[in-house]
């Protein structure tokens, strides 16, 4: 299929559906712009995260924990590491495509990175508090904390989402 005829990404396309008055690189730089703020708050969440877990192996009762939560934890570092690298990843693409015109294909590509981000931290959310609960309080209650961290997860990240889509689209068929 050549470039020309391939579909466009939404991204890409200069149409009027959502009633904005806005060109390509308009509509690229607002979701640039979109996914910067969403970029920031990820950040904090992960850093935090991460300086926890880097201050949790300096701790006098780390030497308590077994092979399990070790295994857990040194696990839930890489994440943290992993989640910090695709936060940063657009900025550096970002810094590396400046000024060549290529903002819509940078959104598009950021875009996919931070939803794979949010899956990281996803996961090293639920490991985390998995591993403080297990810790703390003992391994059914860690295996608890587990499921509901999944569970409130999938409800506000992926079902809540689809009722909204869904609700908006009742409304626009009526």
């Amino acid at each position: 299929m050549d470039s020309e005829d391939r579909p466009l990404h939404p991204i890409e396309r200069d149409d009027r559906e959502d009633g904005r008055d806005e060109t390509v690189n308009e509509r690229a730089d607002r979701n640039w712009d979109e996914l910067l703020q969403e970029l920031r708050v990820m950040q904090t969440g992960t850093q935090i995260l991460t300086g926890f877990l880097l201050a949790v192996a300096f701790q006098p009762r780390f030497e308590d924990m077994d092979a399990f939560q070790r295994d857990v934890y040194v696990v839930l570092v890489g994440l943290a590491a992993l989640a910090t690298i695709l936060a940063l990843a657009p900025v550096g693409m970002h810094r590396a495509l400046f000024g060549r015109q290529r903002k819509p294909q940078l959104v598009r590509v950021a875009a996919r990175i931070v939803r794979i981000d949010l899956i990281v931290i996803a996961a090293l959310t639920v490991g985390v508090t998995t591993l403080i609960i297990d810790f703390t309080v003992n391994r059914s209650a860690g295996l608890i904390a587990l499921v509901a961290s999944i569970v409130v997860i999938v409800g506000l990240w992926i079902a809540m989402p689809t009722l909204v889509r869904r609700a908006r689209n009742d409304i626009h068929e009526r």
